[in-house]
């Protein structure tokens, strides 16, 4: 649920209508930030077809080539929906125009999502540098992961790893870069030997951010990592 605050800046900002139509909202869920035309066009995703390793399309949901060939440093990942219309549209409005309100959203489906998946020790969601929190006055994957740790009566573990330094935002370069964009960012201030982490992002797009992310858990002694994401871009082949 939204705080008191939150429900208000959402009637300010949306005006009591449907974000993504602009029609009559249905305020039964998430404070009618949504329509129910709106709400059953999310692109939810399932398990059938997709890799259990990366979320990617994969024959019988086997483990893909890919990740046969390189395994990553994360043990699984589950996504709640497609990165396509409308998922997008909502993703990008809370990442980079301010729509804190849509974490309540985002943070439900993916609870849903993972409702069934095994339970982890802790959550963990994807840690910003202090100035990109300065500059954007939060992160969005930690408000996602409020909304899945009270679902999940997971504890929430912000503290469990942090980042060294500020990095160019992975959208505006080329796959290639961006392993080596995030290598070494990350550190664990203290061993963490033996738990099983679940790392919360908004969105998995070549997976760079959150493969380093898992070497570095794994160097401080989680036994397991997985994904849990709002979304997950597709090749258009795979869409």
């Amino acid at each position: 649920m939204l705080t008191r605050a939150a429900r208000r800046i959402a009637n300010l900002v949306f005006g009591g209508t449907c974000l993504l139509c602009r029609g009559a909202a249905d305020g039964a869920r998430d404070e009618g930030l949504l329509c129910a035309a709106c709400e059953r066009d999310l692109p939810r995703l399932g398990t059938e077809g997709l890799c259990p390793r990366c979320a990617l399309a994969a024959p019988g949901g086997a483990v893909c080539g890919a990740c046969l060939a390189a395994p990553p440093q994360f043990d699984a990942t589950v996504a709640a929906l497609a990165y396509r219309f409308p998922a997008d549209v909502l993703i990008q409005a809370l990442k980079f125009r301010g729509g804190l309100a849509i974490a309540a959203l985002l943070g439900r489906v993916l609870a849903s999502r993972v409702s069934g998946a095994a339970r982890p020790d802790v959550l963990l969601p994807v840690p910003l540098s202090t100035a990109r929190v300065r500059e954007r006055g939060y992160n969005q994957s930690m408000e996602i992961a409020r909304v899945v740790a009270r679902a999940a009566g997971l504890p929430l573990r912000p503290s469990l790893c942090e980042r060294n330094r500020d990095t160019a935002a992975q959208i505006e370069l080329p796959p290639a870069d961006r392993v080596r964009n995030v290598r070494g960012a990350f550190h664990c201030p203290r061993p963490i030997e033996g738990l099983a982490v679940a790392v919360v992002d908004d969105v998995m797009t070549t997976g760079a951010t959150l493969d380093e992310l898992a070497r570095t858990l794994k160097r401080a002694g989680a036994s397991r990592v997985v994904n849990w994401v709002a979304a997950r871009t597709f090749p258009p082949q795979n869409e």
